[in-house]
């Protein structure tokens, strides 16, 4: 198998770089001045370990490259982009006859429930990635994995459910390149599961550090609101005794002399000045489902909006005054 790493961000860049250290042929997507240093001097892998420089073949986009029966695609994008991406690699040609689409597997290594749907409409065979990977991507040709021992946990099944050996296979190899790779024939809801988590990367990133007895309050609301609306929507989840039976002390977050990790993904984006966020994928979600099925969802929508507006206008992570937490907080608990 040959693994096309689409978008070799924070966890694209972990997962590429370690299948490519275990001895897998790998690609790497990217676009920008990220590309342009993975072209000149290799992908900078830091990890617990220390870092290192990997000389991974990077790509700009399918135009790029050669397809092949045996290739895997991983999509490791933000939601906001996999349409335009699953579009383009979709159509692209495999030696032998037909299309990525109609024959190649395709990887949803992403937060969110909604990018295997769009894939499925394009790709026949598509599985979902539940990710806990603690990683950053803060500069171009440089990625820090801070998880250890193992850099993370990669949760894979097919879309809309089931298993087969192509799956088996992946988590193999993944297995083999410093991951747990737990096969699951419902992977969504392991998905389900992460969104709730994921719900708080908002807050985190207007907000700051989820700490102190504000912050933990509306994180608190916040996952109160996305548990409330899945109930609601009869959606299951993976509970916390199968989530702690997982494994999660097998991937410990450990900080590395002369690196920060100022926040997760969407604290990055905002970090990068990436002039978009994922909210609309993860809160936006809860507040979509909300609206399905009658359950008031407040907090989520604020935090939606707010950072939205965070990317949009190119505001710095963590900086909502205290006193604006505040009013989200008392918002929210009027309309319970």
């Amino acid at each position: 198998m040959r693994y096309i790493i689409i978008g070799a961000g924070a966890v694209g860049g972990t997962v590429g770089g370690r299948l490519h250290e275990g001895g897998h042929e790998v690609v790497l997507v990217a676009r920008g001045a990220h590309l342009a240093a993975l072209r000149k001097d290799g992908l900078r892998l830091t990890t617990p370990e220390g870092s290192r420089t990997l000389d991974v073949p990077a790509v700009g986009g399918p135009e790029e490259l050669d397809l092949r029966p045996g290739d895997v695609l991983v999509l490791a994008v933000k939601t906001q982009h996999s349409l335009p991406l699953l579009d383009a690699w979709a159509a692209r040609p495999v030696a032998g006859g037909g299309t990525a689409g109609e024959l190649l597997p395709l990887l949803c290594a992403q937060n969110g429930v909604e990018n295997e749907r769009l894939a499925l409409r394009r790709f026949r065979r598509v599985y979902g990635v539940c990710v806990w990977l603690p990683s950053s991507h803060l500069e171009p040709g440089r990625v820090l994995a801070q998880g250890s021992p193992l850099s993370g946990v990669l949760h894979i099944g097919r879309f809309p459910r089931g298993s087969d050996d192509t799956a088996e296979r992946i988590a193999a190899d993944l297995a083999g390149s410093h991951f747990d790779a737990p096969v699951s024939a419902d992977v969504m809801r392991w998905k389900y599961a992460k969104l709730l988590g994921n719900l708080n990367n908002a807050l985190e990133a207007v907000g700051g550090p989820i700490d102190g007895e504000l912050r933990l309050a509306l994180a608190r609301r916040t996952v109160e609101e996305g548990e409330a609306v899945l109930a609601a929507a009869g959606i299951g989840r993976a509970d916390r005794a199968e989530q702690k039976a997982a494994g999660p002390d097998r991937v410990t977050l450990v900080p590395i002399d002369g690196e920060t990790r100022g926040g997760g993904s969407s604290w990055q984006s905002l970090a990068r000045g990436a002039g978009d966020i994922e909210a609309d994928y993860l809160n936006g979600e809860i507040v979509l489902l909300g609206r399905q099925h009658g359950v008031p969802t407040p907090l989520n929508a604020a935090l939606q909006r707010l950072a939205n507006t965070f990317a949009r206008e190119g505001r710095a992570p963590g900086s909502l005054p205290e006193a604006e937490l505040a009013k989200l907080l008392e918002a929210s608990l009027a309309e319970a």
